[in-house]
């Protein structure tokens, strides 16, 4: 293995002093066209790259991003909407100087995450699928900068949030299982300790609100596949079964639909049935499911970190688009 460059040997061949080198590296803009010129192909021709610890030695910073994801680990690394929202995160950090790193925690004892993030363990947080009793979450917030995937309940105007529109995504999915003739909608929510699975379920019964219709029935999935199949066992114990169930997640979806099978129910001849995110899951289970782009909420989560941390400020609220994709659990008429 070649031995590393030093920052010496590339000052020598620009011809130039070491402080302008490290100037360049830094992307200060107080070095002439032909110095900046002169290192940039002594940089090139040397192969440099520059030591992140000695850099951050001498700006104290660590050059890490924080992922902060308030849940178990079943939940983190079982869930469809988080691989593709931290793939899009990792993505957008390849092209950047910072590093991730990941911090889960369902609940903070003894507060060990804040202690870490207040003694600098990282320059700023992106925080994804927090719910109301995460109260270490501000605690956070209030150390170093910060990016929500998705709204807090307690929102601060100073909050930076990408999401989408939960409500009118929700609405728009319940209006198709009407258009469908269906009258006996039921929901599966999410948890709900937290913003999006709220949003989600006033969408449901905003549609159906304005079909003059009631709920048909209304339960919590927890956002995990096994808790999908306990809340459709749950609907399928009442009195009347529901025609149509809109489903919080994908996860939630699969879960439920396994039961309904098992109950000898054709999907979706006796239930129909409509997931949210349209996860790669929703495809290869033939799932109508409201899709919202993961992948680049992650994408764009990282990038106004970066632009936070480079002294821009981004807007404070960015919606991003989602679309009903319809398949063979709710087909089109």
């Amino acid at each position: 293995m070649m031995p590393r460059s030093t920052i010496e040997e590339v000052a020598a061949l620009a011809g130039v002093s070491r402080s302008t080198v490290s100037r360049v590296v830094n992307g200060s803009t107080a070095v002439s066209p032909e110095a900046l010129a002169a290192v940039q192909t002594a940089i090139a021709q040397l192969n440099y790259a520059p030591n992140r610890a000695a850099r951050s030695l001498a700006s104290r910073q660590t050059y890490a991003i924080g992922l902060v994801v308030p849940e178990d680990t079943t939940r983190f690394f079982g869930d469809p909407f988080l691989a593709s929202v931290v793939a899009g995160i990792s993505a957008r950090l390849a092209d950047s100087d910072y590093i991730l790193n990941l911090l889960i925690a369902s609940d903070d004892p003894g507060g060990k995450m804040v202690r870490f993030v207040r003694n600098g363990g990282v320059d700023a947080a992106i925080i994804v699928s927090h719910h109301t009793s995460d109260s270490f979450v501000g605690s956070i917030a209030d150390a170093v900068p910060v990016v929500f995937g998705g709204r807090r309940s307690n929102a601060q105007e100073s909050d930076i949030i990408i999401d989408v529109d939960n409500v009118a995504a929700a609405r728009d999915a319940v209006a198709h299982l009407i258009a469908l003739g269906r009258r006996r909608i039921a929901t599966i929510t999410g948890t709900m300790t937290m913003s999006v699975s709220i949003d989600r379920r006033d969408g449901f019964l905003a549609a159906l609100a304005d079909a003059g219709l009631e709920p048909a029935g209304e339960v919590d999935g927890d956002f995990s596949e096994q808790g999908g199949a306990d809340a459709a066992a749950r609907l399928l114990e009442q009195a009347e079964r529901p025609d149509a169930i809109f489903i919080a997640s994908d996860l939630m979806a699969r879960g439920a639909i396994g039961v309904l099978r098992s109950a000898g129910l054709r999907v979706p001849e006796d239930v129909a049935v409509i997931g949210f995110d349209d996860s790669a899951l929703a495809a290869a289970s033939d799932l109508t499911s409201v899709r919202q782009p993961m992948f680049h909420q992650g994408e764009m989560l990282a990038g106004m970190i970066i632009d936070v941390l480079a002294g821009r400020r981004p807007a404070p609220l960015t919606i991003l688009p989602t679309e009903l994709v319809v398949r063979g659990s709710a087909p089109a008429v």
